[in-house]
């Protein structure tokens, strides 16, 4: 039966790769990693530097997939389900033609894999037309680094905290705390300004970016060093806690 490791590889720094990614990273013989462009080839050179550093005995392959294109227009649900669906189309095949009947396949999730990555749905869909069995190995968050570098708590005392992303964010308001991903918009310049925001991007490599005050002091400077660093390196993954 093939094997599946989806292998969660933390936010960015290779010291976040945890002691169980490790042993899986050498049970595997076949990396499938999605060739999202040249803008974003650091995030597949990232992954392959972490094999490098991990892998005791280097014979094992990586196969770079390019990533279908997600609909810009139409309703957004929508849009995504039919990425996802052409995905799982393409690893299907993948996975059927680049792994034997007792191979052992892997996939590198940027943090975990359970926090607003696609890969654990898309394999669900994936094992509908090809046999084999995954199992998950956690990682560490972009929500962990973000408080780590930060210095803080994630919550205050007795109170929940909301993960959401900037979609949502414009949506419904804030109350309380969140924590703010996939806000390809500044969401936050929504807020009042004495809210107090506590922002990330890069978070774990030598590329890091830290803002932290309120959105009416650092609100703007947080949207222009954002757009200056997508521009100078193509890709962008930026996180922020918000805090009433």
């Amino acid at each position: 039966m093939r094997t599946i490791h989806v292998i969660g590889i933390g936010a960015g720094d290779p010291d976040y790769v945890t002691s169980q990614a490790i042993r899986a990273l050498n049970d595997t013989d076949v990396f499938f990693a999605m060739d999202k462009g040249e803008a974003k080839s650091d995030l597949v050179a990232l992954r392959r530097e972490i094999c490098q550093r991990f892998i005791t005995d280097p014979r094992y392959r990586f196969v770079e997939l390019p990533d279908p294109k997600r609909a810009a227009d139409g309703e957004y649900t929508q849009a995504v389900a039919d990425w996802h669906l052409a995905r799982a189309r393409l690893w299907a095949t993948a996975i059927g033609t680049e792994l034997g009947p007792d191979g052992v396949g892997a996939f590198l999730a940027w943090g975990d894999p359970s926090l607003y990555d696609s890969t654990l749905r898309i394999l669900d869909e994936v094992a509908r037309h090809v046999d084999f069995e995954y199992d998950v190995i956690p990682g560490i968050t972009a929500v962990q680094a973000l408080t780590a570098r930060h210095r803080i708590p994630l919550n205050d005392v007795g109170e929940p905290v909301l993960i959401t992303t900037g979609r949502r964010l414009r949506t419904t308001g804030l109350t309380g705390s969140a924590v703010v991903m996939l806000d390809g918009d500044c969401s936050f310049l929504s807020c009042p300004p004495q809210t107090r925001i506590w922002w990330g991007a890069y978070l774990g490599t030598p590329e890091e970016l830290l803002m932290a005050g309120t959105v009416g002091e650092i609100g703007a400077d947080v949207a222009a060093l954002r757009a200056q660093a997508r521009e100078r390196h193509g890709w962008i993954m930026d996180i922020y806690l918000l805090r009433t």
